[in-house]
């Protein structure tokens, strides 16, 4: 009999899904957007109940598109973006979903630089605290939602989220909590004094266990089966933390090789054999126990050229052609050493200043769309620059980069990635 393994992604704005046979053959592809509300200024939520009816009708068409049968399905997995806060009621009813792109916890951040916290907690995770970091936010609502932060029974990442829709597990990943600051690195563990520097030495049951990666958090629920077409006791494995399963699937895994994913969020990371203890990087836990990711990241990226898109460009677009293809093409006309605008790409602000704010500077009358579209670009570009040159003088070296993420379908993004980091960019 055949047998095939399903993964899905579910990002800050689209959830995927795709299915493999043995050989890692793709025979299937289904995707869908979300919706991101912003009620208040900083704030940006999704609605959880939507999350996972898009991850029901991805599965859906999946598996529709494959034709095959459901019940040859023998593993599935889960990727999501990291950080933000998925949080359940004591009942496990969704409660709220706050995505990385949220930085409504600035003022805390601030605030506990000037009392030192990030030394406290850089002691036990190599991380320091920033806005849409899961304990910062959860530290928000202990101090400005408290009716909100007592009805929590868990807090998840949003990988985590759609297992436990699957399976009605309750756990979460090394790479997930210790991408979010909440692991002590060495063990692998959750650490009592660091939940206590972020003020939250109340909050451990709220913390769902720990499982490696590849451990089995719990089976796909007789409810979900009927909803799905999958089979029930289906295994769902823990799954990852997007950025380190989108290093993995590009093939980013020895020691010195780097990946680079311009998607929602600028991510730039390089494999390490042992943490390296610079408070300018931060550092996570990967797939293996013998290696660490040194990353530096910010939502500085497509995230830019996404808001472009949604805002200005999606309705009118060329018939038969995708407003991000449109994008490419204006892009690739304009001389790249001509009179080009500059675009500093803060638009949901940076890791260091979440108060930044995006612009357009230096444009004159005679500029076109597609002058600020090639400005959007190039300071995307830069922005992992910054985060490259950052990870180069902490001692993460590499002379190469694997690009990925949707930047990486650009015609000519990759193009000029090669041109701004100075080294060969494979997609």
């Amino acid at each position: 009999m055949a047998s095939y393994i399903l993964g899905l992604d579910a990002g800050n704005t689209v959830i995927k899904a795709i299915l493999f046979d043995q050989s890692g053959r793709e025979l299937a592809f289904a995707a869908r957007d979300g919706r991101s509300s912003m009620p208040k200024p900083g704030h940006v939520e999704r609605d959880l109940d939507e999350l996972w009816r898009n991850a029901v009708s991805v599965i859906g068409q999946c598996i529709a598109e494959a034709g095959i049968d459901a019940g040859e399905i023998v593993a599935i997995g889960c990727a999501g973006h990291g950080n933000g806060l998925y949080a359940l009621d004591r009942a496990g009813a969704p409660l709220i979903g706050i995505q990385s792109l949220d930085t409504r916890a600035v003022d805390i951040v601030a605030e506990w630089a000037e009392q030192n916290v990030g030394d406290r907690t850089y002691a036990h995770c190599l991380q320091r605290p920033w806005a849409a970091q899961t304990p910062t936010l959860l530290a928000w609502l202990k101090r400005f939602s408290p009716a909100l932060f007592a009805s929590i029974g868990t807090v998840f990442l949003c990988k985590d989220f759609v297992v436990n829709r699957l399976t009605g597990a309750r756990s979460s990943d090394t790479s997930d909590m210790s991408g979010c600051g909440l692991l002590q690195m060495q063990d692998r563990r959750y650490e009592p004094d660091l939940l206590a520097a972020y003020g939250l030495g109340d909050c451990m049951d709220l913390l769902p266990p720990v499982l490696e990666s590849a451990d089995i958090a719990g089976h796909v629920s007789a409810e979900v089966a009927a909803l799905t077409g999958l089979r029930a006791g289906t295994p769902v494995v823990a799954g990852l933390f997007d950025v380190v399963a989108s290093a993995v699937g590009s093939g980013v895994t020895r020691t010195g090789a780097a990946s680079v994913i311009a998607g929602t969020w600028s991510i730039n990371q390089v494999i390490t054999d042992k943490p390296i203890r610079d408070p300018s990087i931060f550092m996570l836990s990967t797939f293996d126990r013998q290696r660490y990711l040194a990353i530096e990241s910010s939502a500085t990226s497509a995230a830019n050229l996404e808001w472009i898109v949604r805002e200005f460009l999606e309705h009118g677009g060329e018939a038969g052609k995708s407003p991000f293809e449109l994008c490419s093409e204006l892009v690739a006309s304009v001389d790249p050493n001509s009179d080009i605008p500059i675009y500093h790409p803060f638009l949901y602000g940076s890791q260091q200043n979440g108060h930044a704010r995006a612009g357009f500077y230096g444009i004159a009358g005679w500029h076109s769309r597609a002058h600020l579209l090639r400005a959007l670009f190039e300071g995307v570009a830069f922005e992992h620059k910054r985060h490259v040159e950052t990870l180069h003088k902490a001692g993460a070296d590499f002379d190469q980069v694997v690009l990925s993420g949707g930047g990486s379908r650009s015609s000519i993004w990759p193009q000029i990635f090669a041109d701004v980091l100075g080294v060969p960019v494979t997609v």
